[in-house]
């Protein structure tokens, strides 16, 4: 058949999900853990194999693995009465089928239609998964029946046969017996069977056996039982808990495991893989459907490619034109071509021969002869480098992984590559490795997708193509590792008694995130008492909190107006708001690459700002990079890439929209947490984001106006050759005055920052002279990296262009009070006022001083600095020296930490100010559970098969010789 003739891919919808992956015990904390690049790779535990009885690091040892490190699953509370099974016959069952089960309820709750519901049809509902061989169960089972030979070998041993039925004896009970339900609890269809029988599912019910290609092999299959209209929803994916010792050794004697102990996929020092354990589990739909039912998409399939290698050398030898057909089929079915994939979720192994003929495949069917392919822009990775290789499950992982990238708008990372693989170094191919996530700003005019490969031993080959649905409609991406727990009452005593009630110091993290939930829901930010705690997973101390949060309540007792806070996150505020509450936008010099970098992929908002930002850069800048690439760049391995990409982003040019962009990100989360200030202020740059926040400007003419603003700085004094330059004194006025006199030095102060902190402009050699003049009398100095000498007359010449703009742009009276750089007084309501104060602020000295004492005189008394780093609010702190007051960044770390962590406790802070906002906004998906329901009686299941606890036999004593 003409291969043009063949039929088309019937769109899928991803509905649902289920996941537990090593240190995963839901989907959540999976992507929790792939977006924070968290490595899940751990020694062997106990619960699986003695490593003191199977490690050498000699590949070539009889009967030992050179390996010792895996991921495994952690235990998870498993209910077994819930799932319909006895639990006497738990050790008879595989963990693969418990977990299979346990993960197949986590994704029909996703979907809506739990388990316990009957408003949906059961009997045109599938399982279809992928699922290797038999089970691990196999093993000890197995390993039972070998007592002849053990008796043979004790009898040939001279051992009498009382104490030989002794040891045979003690080494079966090592194993677990045979029993009625053995049999079905050790083979693979039957993780399909017993979800299909638990959850009362009528359609097809089976497993596929593709070796590390079954999850996909699955789906595949699943698409086939959609698209021919046999089923109307299909619970699919792959299931392995196989890693015990007999799979390491399998995989030991190939040999594929890294001796290192760490799979490094793409990377060119990558020695081998790493065995993980895991369950990935989705509900598909048609996407007509799903669209039809008002299903939530996480993301659509749109075409499933595969191949077989056909003959090779080596059965298990990877084959690059196999796994080519299976890609080109993919593209073909989807009907989309390879140049619009932005991120490739690879196989990745982490072996040499199977990464480079990977990457070798991905590059001849992205770049044929005789296309661009020095053109980079797909990331490619694999998720083997934070969980290992899941085998049976290794598709399903990478598929959850691309589709939530796709829901949540984020380019995952793929860690541990240090140095890439030739096809993936930026500007030599279309690929580059992602070691950290960046915000997935859409390029071109296709939606964003992802690429999905799985292979398997045998030379089978699958692809998958993923396409993001409703791309404005996802919601914030809540890992629930950070905890913002608000309390409040009438008075500090109060307060005081409600945290010792509802905050016990020993609880487990999971009703932390419960007891966190249920505070915000009660929080009343109005009440005269207010405590706010903020708690991140295993990096803050409760108990130390709450005691610091008793001794705050206890000094609330004396003072009927206060606040307090610890470096702990504890934060106490008594009274009402102490004043007003001033936001401020940093100007040039504040940004930094990869600036509000977790806010960006957090909160998909923030990415449609980035997008807005993107687009009119380009009509300023065609030809260009994005903006978003400048800050948010392709990574760099080595420090002078580093430093070229700064370089890029201290461009006027650049450094501008840049900020324009993430402030008004910044800004749209806070935003969300209903934040509204009563005064706002911006440095330089910093004042157009001001009269943004105000309503002054929409945003797309920020945007614009942004561009142009760069544009025009950097340009500015072109004509005569010299831009000027800047610098930064420390020191009173009176001392800057008096060498500026004494010197004749012609220079202005352009920025009037605190009272020993001024900046000049001036003409280059004026500038030189007067950091040569400054330097002698040992005054501090630092020359800026800017273009020109910015507000100043040098820059006079951007004036005429920009006012030509402004009289272009719609621009209304400010609906908050904006305080203004060149009069340190607030804005006009006069449009035409307006227009003709903020095209003269570009040459005119920046009066920062005399704006924060104006907001501090008009009753400001918190200012919140808004965008990158936290320069202005030190700024604050050294013009308001000691006093009532509090000025703090969002972005207190500067990316060094975890930027949810610092949203958090900006919050808390306001909120214990007394600053009204929406806190239920925070992990906002989580419903805590009842707190008065009976706990379940659970028995702890991991991937390692469940042994109940056995008395040790005592040693039996040989019998006394005979005289």
């Amino acid at each position: 058949m003409n291969p043009e003739a063949r039929a088309s891919f019937v769109p899928l919808a991803i509905v649902g999900m289920g996941a537990l992956f090593p240190k995963a015990d839901q989907v959540g904390a999976y992507w929790a853990n792939i977006a924070k690049g968290t490595d899940c790779i751990t020694e062997v535990p106990p619960t699986h194999w003695d490593p003191g009885a199977f490690f050498n690091p000699d590949p070539k040892a009889p009967d030992q693995t050179y390996s010792r490190r895996g991921g495994f699953l952690e235990p998870v509370p498993f209910n077994p009465l819930e799932f319909g099974i006895s639990p006497n016959n738990l050790e008879a069952t595989d963990t693969s089928q418990l977990l299979g089960m346990y993960a197949a309820a986590q994704a029909l709750r996703d979907t809506g239609y739990a388990p316990e519901n009957t408003s949906w049809d059961r009997s045109r509902t599938s399982v279809i998964l992928g699922v290797t061989g038999t089970l691990e169960l196999v093993i000890p089972l197995g390993a039972r029946l070998g007592h002849p030979l053990w008796r043979k070998a004790l009898h040939e041993a001279g051992v009498p046969d009382a104490q030989a039925e002794d040891v045979v004896r003690r080494i079966a009970d090592g194993y677990v017996p045979w029993q009625e339900n053995s049999f079905p609890g050790l083979l693979g269809n039957v993780v399909a069977g017993r979800i299909a029988n638990r959850f009362d599912l009528g359609g097809t019910n089976c497993v596929v056996d593709a070796a590390c290609a079954s999850s996909l092999s699955a789906i595949h299959l699943a698409a086939l039982e959609l698209a021919a209209g046999r089923s109307d929803m299909v619970v699919s994916g792959g299931v392995d808990t196989f890693n015990d010792i007999f799979m390491f050794m399998c995989f030991s004697k190939t040999p594929a495991l890294s001796p290192s102990g760490n799979s490094k996929p793409f990377d060119a020092q990558g020695d081998g893989t790493i065995l993980g354990e895991g369950v990935g589990i989705v509900v598909l739909k048609r996407l007509a459907d799903a669209v039809r039912d008002h299903n939530r998409i996480y993301a659509v399939i749109r075409g499933l490619g595969s191949s077989s290698d056909g003959r090779g050398n080596a059965i298990y030898a990877p084959k690059g034109e196999g796994q080519m057909r299976a890609l080109q089929e993919a593209y073909r079915l989807a009907e989309v071509s390879p140049d619009t994939i932005e991120l490739i979720e690879g196989h990745g192994t982490g072996t040499k021969v199977g990464d480079a003929t990977e990457l070798g495949a991905l590059t001849r069917v992205f770049a044929p002869e005789g296309s661009d392919g020095k053109r980079t822009w797909c990331a490619v990775g694999s998720v083997k480098s934070q969980i290992g290789h899941t085998k049976a499950a290794a598709g399903a992982a990478g598929l959850i992984k691309a589709a939530l990238a796709l829901h949540h708008k984020t380019l995952p990372p793929s860690i541990k590559a240090a140095r890439p693989l030739e096809d993936a170094i930026p500007g030599r191919s279309p690929f580059y490795l992602n070691p950290e996530k960046r915000p997935w700003v859409p390029h071109g005019d296709h939606p964003r997708r992802a690429g999905v490969s799985a292979f398997g031993f045998g030379g089978t080959n699958f692809h998958c193509v993923l396409e993001e649905f409703a791309p404005a409609a996802a919601p914030a991406a809540w890992d629930g590792d950070v905890q913002l727990l608000a309390f409040s009452a009438e008075t500090p005593e109060a307060l005081q008694n409600g945290l010792l009630e509802h905050v016990p110091a020993n609880l487990a993290w999971t009703e932390l995130r419960d007891v966190a939930a249920r505070s915000r829901a009660a929080f009343d930010g109005a009440k005269p008492s207010r405590v706010l705690i903020v708690a991140q997973r295993e990096k803050t101390d409760l108990v130390k909190q709450l005691a610091q949060a008793a001794i705050f309540c206890e000094q609330a007792k004396a003072s009927p107006q206060g606040y307090w806070a610890s470096p702990d996150a504890v934060f106490v505020g008594n009274g009402a708001p102490a004043g007003k509450l001033a936001v401020l936008f940093p100007g040039q010099g504040a940004q930094y690459t990869g600036m509000l970098r977790d806010l960006a992929c957090q909160f998909p908002a923030f990415v449609d700002v980035l997008a807005e930002a993107d687009r009119a850069f380009a009509a300023r800048n065609p030809g260009s990079a994005p903006l978003s690439e400048h800050i948010y760049p392709l990574p760099a391995y080595d420090d002078a890439a580093r430093e070229a990409n700064e370089k890029k982003l201290r461009d006027t040019r650049v450094a501008q929209p840049a900020l324009g962009a993430t402030g008004v990100g910044a800004l749209r989360v806070l935003q969300s947490f209903g934040l509204r200030p009563d005064a706002l202020a911006g440095h330089s740059f910093g004042e157009l984001l001001a009269l943004h926040a105000a309503g002054v400007l929409r945003e797309d003419a920020l945007h614009t106006l942004a561009c142009l603003r760069g544009k025009l700085m950097a340009e500015a004094g072109e004509g005569s050759g010299d831009h000027g330059a800047m610098l930064a004194v420390q020191a009173p006025l009176e001392t800057v005055q008096q060498v500026l006199n004494e010197e004749k030095i012609d220079a202005v102060l352009a920025n009037k920052n605190a009272p020993q902190q001024w900046v000049l402009s001036g003409a280059t050699a004026q500038i030189e002279r007067a950091a040569e003049a400054f330097g002698r009398r040992g005054v501090r100095v630092l020359k800026l990296p800017v273009s020109a000498a910015f507000h100043s007359p040098l820059v006079a010449a951007a004036e005429a262009p920009f006012r030509a703009a402004l009289s272009e742009t719609a621009v209304t009276a400010p609906q908050t009070a904006v305080y203004a750089n060149r009069t340190g007084k607030t804005y006009p309501e006069d449009e035409a006022a307006i227009r003709k104060l903020l095209a003269t602020q570009l040459s005119n000295p920046v009066e920062f001083l005399a704006t924060i004492q104006a907001m501090h005189a008009d009753g400001a008394r918190t200012f919140l600095e808004v965008g990158a780093g936290g320069r202005l609010t030190g700024l604050v702190k050294a013009i308001l020296g000691d006093g009532a007051y509090l000025a703090l960044p969002l972005d207190a770390s500067s990316g060094k930490n975890d930027g949810q962590a610092d949203l958090a406790r900006a919050l808390a802070a306001l909120a214990a100010r007394g600053h009204a906002l929406n806190l239920k906004a925070w992990d906002a998906e989580h419903q805590p559970r009842d707190a008065k329901a009976a706990p379940a009686m659970t028995v702890p299941i991991c991937g390692a098969n469940y042994r109940k606890p056995r008395e040790t036999q005592a040693v039996q004593q040989p019998a006394p010789a005979r005289p």
